[in-house]
């Protein structure tokens, strides 16, 4: 099969030009591969997610008298997405080595190589390979899985969690517009109920309005926010005109959503309204975004990351070893956690220090660029 391969490889090379994109028989046989392996790796995780998930929220289940139709569809059509978006790098990486690996104990590789083929020209199917899987995962990043992971999220908020609502007791404090400040002291999401509201207006760089209300409810019907015990006081170069009622509708450019802390926000907030969400949160004045903008950086840097692993993935399975395929995927193994771990660190250091967003986002994959050209100028050609 190998040498009718390279045959019809070396018959090419005569008939098209080097630098044509066109894929040979050669080229096909490796990507054929290359999904195949992938498919197989991707459902087999897949299972064994599913299999380790339901059976540790197998009691939660129950608890909330869930049928399996609602379980499937209301949950586990979220969570497998959400599974396949985490471990997609992983997957494409596995694959490679796992393909590659089998063909270099064959003496494939070393056929193929024996026959005039450039190490960089037999790497070419792998990186056309990369890109497809890199652009599937981009567009699934960008709106598919944000989408799955809502679906995943309410289910647990809903049923699995054991707090549904959410309760701010410190004092939150943002910028309503240009020149608008709003606060409250404790919020309760269930009742969209606050205590304790503070208002603040500024002109020139000086307090003009402030108000202070006892307690402040959204009314659904109206969508206004309902104050109790109203205070106004209206300052001018010239006196303070001071106003009490009992109950005061007003208009804020705040709704309920904005006083509730979600976790799982930034996971299913397609891209376009992750970055909609930033800017006006941006323009609230509100601080700690930083996890928010690395989601939105991270979301395309992974994508490229699936094209680093499929060059490192084939550089180090090409290789004919005695460990065969164990000794690659221990290899692969091990690079994988550095990647992970660099991936962490990074993170952290941008939500909990001053690293700038992209570049966490995009510190691993630039590392493991030059871990990637050096695998490949050190391996045997």
């Amino acid at each position: 099969m190998t040498q009718n391969l390279i045959i019809s490889f070396q018959k090419s090379k005569s008939e098209i030009p080097y630098f044509a994109t066109m894929l040979t028989r050669l080229d096909w046989y490796i990507l054929k591969k290359f999904f195949v392996t992938f498919i197989f790796c991707m459902l087999l995780f897949t299972v064994i997610a599913v299999a380790v998930d339901s059976s540790e929220k197998t009691d939660d289940f129950v608890k909330a008298n869930l049928t399996t139709h609602q379980i499937i569809f209301g949950y586990y059509i979220g969570f497998i997405p959400f599974i396949w978006g985490l471990l997609y790098p992983l997957f494409v990486f596995i694959a490679v080595i796992f393909f590659t690996s089998k063909m270099a104990l064959q003496s494939e590789v070393i056929a193929i190589l024996a026959s005039g083929v450039t190490f960089w020209r037999w790497l070419r199917p792998y990186i056309v390979g990369g890109f497809v899987f890199a652009a599937i995962l981009w567009v699934a990043n960008q709106y598919v899985i944000p989408q799955a992971n809502e679906i995943r999220s309410n289910f647990q908020a809903k049923y699995l969690d054991r707090n549904n609502f959410q309760r701010i007791t410190s004092t939150y404090y943002m910028r309503a517009d240009a020149n608008t400040y709003v606060g409250v002291k404790e919020y309760d999401t269930t009742t969209k109920h606050a205590t304790g509201f503070f208002m603040e207006r500024i002109r020139d760089g000086k307090v003009y309005f402030n108000m202070r209300a006892d307690a402040m409810r959204w009314d659904t019907a109206k969508r206004k926010w309902l104050l109790t015990n109203a205070v106004e006081r209206t300052i001018d170069s010239m006196k303070e005109t001071i106003k009490t009622q009992d109950q005061l509708y007003i208009n804020l450019n705040l709704k309920p959503a904005d006083l509730r802390r979600d976790d799982y926000l930034k996971d299913k907030l397609t891209t376009p309204k992750l970055v909609q969400f930033i800017n006006a949160e941006e323009a609230r004045g509100i601080e700690g975004l930083n996890t928010l903008k690395v989601e939105q950086h991270r979301r395309s840097a992974t994508p490229f990351t699936v094209l680093l692993l499929t060059v490192i993935g084939a550089v180090i399975a090409g290789r004919k070893t005695r460990g065969g395929s164990g000794l690659h995927l221990a290899i692969g193994i091990g690079i994988a956690a550095l990647f992970i771990m660099s991936d962490r660190f990074s993170t952290v250091f941008s939500t909990k220090s001053n690293l700038p967003p992209l570049l966490a986002a995009w510190i691993p994959n630039i590392v493991f660029s030059f871990v990637a050209y050096y695998m490949y100028r050190k391996a045997p050609k």
